[in-house]
C-alpha cells in the first residue's frame, strides 16, 4: 500500500466521525470568538483522537492546540471555525430558506475548513505512529479569521515561532494550489460623539455625530482616485445614532477596512483617513474617537511547498460525483447570474458545460487575490502553502446563502475530506525529506527581502474586542 493510500484510508476510516463534527460546527454557527461550542467540540475530538490539548491560547478564550509528538520537525495544520452574521440557511435546500431569521451561517464554509485539517492532522499522526516517524503534529484551533484576525493575535504571542512547516485550505468552487498574495488590513471603528438637540426647535444647540460618519465617508471616497490601484477601503455604519429623525444624533459609528499589498501601504492609507475623520469632527463640532481593532498581515506564497502540495493533489486526484450531488449543484447554479457562473470557467476552460469541478487547475504560482487573511501573519513565521478544493458548484460566490445550503451536503464533505488528504501527503513528504523544509525556510526569507515579521497589532490591542 502507498503512503497516499493508507493517508487516504485513515481519512476514509474516521469518515462519519469527521462528518458529523463538521455538521456540529455548521448547525452552531458561531461568529468570531464566540465560536465556544466549536471550539470545544474540536477540543473533545483532538483528546479522543490522541492529543494533547492546550485552551486559551494566546488568552484567547476559542484558540487552542492540538498536540501529538515531540521534537523536530513540528508539522503545523491550520483550523478555522468561525460563521457570518445574516446567513442562516436550510442545509441541503437549492432556495433561500432561514432557519433563523437573521441569524448566522458558514457561508465560507469554515465548518468544513476546521474539520478538513483535523483530518489530515489525525492522518499524518497515525501513519507516523504505525511507522515510528519522529517529529511533532500541531493542529491549532484558529478563530475569528472572518472579522478580528485570530491568527494575527496568535502570531503576537509567539505560539508559531517554532514551527517548521504550516498548511492548509479553503472550500471553493474549484481545485486548485492557493498560490496568492493577498491584502493587508485593518480593521478601524471611528466613533463620533456629537451633542443632541430637537431637531426642530433647536437644531443650532445640536451637534450631529451622524454628519461627521457622512462627511468621512464622502472625503473617503474622495481619496479613492488618490491611493495605489491595489488598495480596498469599505465601510459599513455600525450605529446611526437611533431611529428617531427629530433628534440630532450625538453618536454614530462606521467600522473601516483598509486594504493593501503590504502592510507599510496600509498604515500610510490608514493614516490619511484618520486625518479624513479628524477633518469631519472638526466640520460638525464632534469629536472623533480611532479603535484599530485589528490588523492582518499580507500572504507570503511558498512555491516549494505548493509544489509538493501540488504533486500531492495531481496523485490523488479528483472525487467522483454521484447522480444525486450533480443534480443538487444544478439546482443552486440555477439560481446564480450568467455573470456568476463563468468566473471559474474564464480561468479554466475545461470546466465549461459542467456544474462541479472534476479537473485540477494548472499550477499557477505567485498569483494574486483582493481580499485578506490571517493566514497571512502565519505566512510571515512559517513557511505556508493553501489548497482549495470544490466542496461547492462552479462559480457560487463565498459569503452567501448557497455555500450554507451547501455545507451539509455529501458534495461538501467530500471536498473536505480530501483536502485532508491532499495536506496529510504533502507534511508526510516534508517529513520524509527534511531539505524541502530548509529550502522552503531559506524561500521565505529571500521573499521577506530583508524584512522581519512585525505584528501589524499595535501594543496596546490586547485582545480583539466583540462590537456586534
Amino acid at each position: 500500500m502507498t503512503n497516499h493510500n493508507r493517508l487516504s484510508q485513515i481519512i476514509e476510516e474516521k469518515r462519519e466521525k469527521l462528518i458529523e463534527v463538521s455538521n456540529e460546527i455548521w448547525q452552531y454557527a458561531e461568529t468570531g470568538f464566540e465560536e465556544f461550542k466549536s471550539a470545544e467540540l474540536l477540543c473533545k475530538t483532538l483528546a479522543e483522537e490522541g492529543f494533547e490539548v492546550s485552551k486559551g491560547v494566546a488568552h484567547i478564550e476559542t484558540a487552542f492546540m492540538g498536540t501529538f509528538g515531540s521534537g523536530k520537525p513540528i508539522i503545523a495544520f491550520l483550523g478555522e471555525f468561525d460563521a457570518l452574521t445574516g446567513l442562516s440557511q436550510s442545509g441541503g435546500l437549492a432556495q433561500p430558506n432561514p432557519l433563523q431569521a437573521g441569524g448566522n451561517g458558514h457561508g465560507c464554509g469554515h465548518n468544513l475548513l476546521g474539520t478538513g485539517s483535523l483530518a489530515a492532522a489525525i492522518a499524518l499522526r497515525d501513519y507516523m505512529q504505525e511507522n515510528n516517524i519522529k517529529g511533532t503534529v500541531r493542529y491549532y484551533g484558529c478563530p475569528g479569521e472572518e472579522i478580528g484576525g485570530g491568527k494575527t493575535f496568535m502570531a503576537r504571542e509567539g505560539v508559531f515561532d517554532d514551527v517548521d512547516i504550516a498548511l492548509t485550505w479553503h472550500p471553493g468552487t474549484t481545485n486548485n494550489i492557493m498560490s496568492v498574495a493577498t491584502l493587508a488590513c485593518y480593521e478601524v471603528y471611528f466613533k463620533f460623539k456629537g451633542k443632541s438637540a430637537h431637531a426642530a426647535a433647536s437644531p443650532h444647540l445640536g451637534r450631529s455625530a451622524l454628519d461627521a460618519v457622512e462627511l468621512m465617508n464622502i472625503g473617503v471616497n474622495y481619496l479613492r482616485e488618490h491611493i495605489i490601484p491595489e488598495a480596498r477601503v469599505h465601510y459599513a455604519i455600525t450605529n446611526t445614532g437611533g431611529s428617531s429623525p427629530n433628534v440630532v444624533q450625538a453618536e454614530a459609528e462606521v467600522l473601516y477596512f483598509v486594504r493593501a499589498p503590504r502592510v507599510s501601504q496600509t498604515e500610510d492609507i490608514y493614516q490619511r483617513i484618520c486625518d479624513i475623520a479628524r477633518g469631519a469632527a472638526l466640520m460638525t463640532g464632534t469629536e472623533v474617537a480611532i479603535d484599530l481593532a485589528s490588523a492582518l498581515s499580507n500572504v507570503i506564497p511558498n512555491t516549494t511547498l505548493e509544489q509538493i502540495m501540488y504533486e500531492n493533489f495531481v496523485k490523488l486526484g479528483i472525487p467522483s460525483y454521484t447522480a444525486e450531488e450533480i443534480h443538487f449543484a444544478q439546482t443552486i447554479r440555477e439560481t446564480l447570474s450568467e455573470e456568476e457562473k463563468k468566473v471559474d470557467v474564464q480561468r479554466n476552460r475545461e470546466l465549461a458545460g459542467k456544474d462541479i469541478a472534476d479537473v485540477i487547475d494548472p499550477f499557477r504560482p505567485d498569483e494574486f487575490m483582493a481580499g485578506s487573511t490571517d493566514v497571512g501573519d502565519v505566512s510571515w513565521i512559517v513557511p505556508t502553502a493553501q489548497c482549495m478544493t470544490a466542496c461547492e458548484p462552479l462559480g457560487t460566490p463565498l459569503h452567501t446563502w448557497q455555500i450554507v445550503a451547501t455545507g451539509t451536503t455529501s458534495l461538501a464533505h467530500k471536498g473536505m475530506l480530501h483536502a485532508g488528504k491532499i495536506m496529510a501527503a504533502t507534511a508526510l513528504d516534508i517529513l520524509q525529506k527534511p531539505q524541502l523544509i530548509e529550502q522552503a525556510k531559506a524561500e521565505l526569507v529571500e521573499r521577506r527581502a530583508g524584512e522581519m515579521y512585525t505584528s501589524p497589532l499595535p501594543p496596546e490591542v490586547k485582545q480583539y474586542k466583540i462590537r456586534f
